[in-house]
């Protein structure tokens, strides 16, 4: 029982830190234009080719 001692807080910071992260990314704008990017794949506009 001395181990959960150790695992529990350890668990409750990785979760907030992931939370914290999560936070982070999204009031940074990072999940922004999921759509955008999925349709500029499909298009031919910006061909690459030589």
């Amino acid at each position: 029982m001395q181990f959960l001692a150790w695992l529990i807080p350890i668990s409750l910071l990785m979760g907030s830190v992931g939370l914290v992260a999560f936070i982070y990314s999204v009031r940074s704008n990072q999940y922004d234009d999921p759509e955008g990017d999925a349709r500029r794949i499909l298009t031919d506009e910006w061909d690459d080719r030589p």
